[in-house]
């Protein structure tokens, strides 16, 4: 199985990713939204199907393709302690920001 940080290395993987949190596609549409060429898109299926995080059903003809409930595990497992950073990062930023009384203003953020 491929781990998932080899995975999200790819852009295109990352794209197909995206696009399929919309809905499901079939491998001719991926290719119009990539534009990249059949074979590279088949690709990329095949690395995502083998590392679990994409499905496929077949529906006539064609392959339609979906996201699985599988996570990408170790990339969470190593952004946990990274997102645990930040979050203290921006309560101490909120705390501070309360015990000064300094709030952004509506107007300040009107274009």
């Amino acid at each position: 199985m491929v781990d998932g940080f080899t995975v999200i290395t790819d852009p295109s993987r990352r794209r197909i990713l995206d696009l399929l949190l919309a809905g499901e596609r079939d491998v001719n549409e991926l290719v119009g939204e990539l534009g990249a060429a059949q074979p590279n898109v088949s690709k990329h299926l095949r690395v995502l199907r083998d590392a679990g995080l994409v499905g496929a059903r077949v529906d006539g003809p064609r392959r339609v393709y979906h996201l699985t409930n599988t996570p990408l595990a170790d990339v969470e497992a190593w952004l946990a302690p990274h997102r645990a950073r930040w979050a203290r990062a921006f309560d101490a930023l909120e705390r501070h920001l309360d015990s000064t009384g300094s709030t952004p203003s509506t107007e300040e953020n009107q274009p």
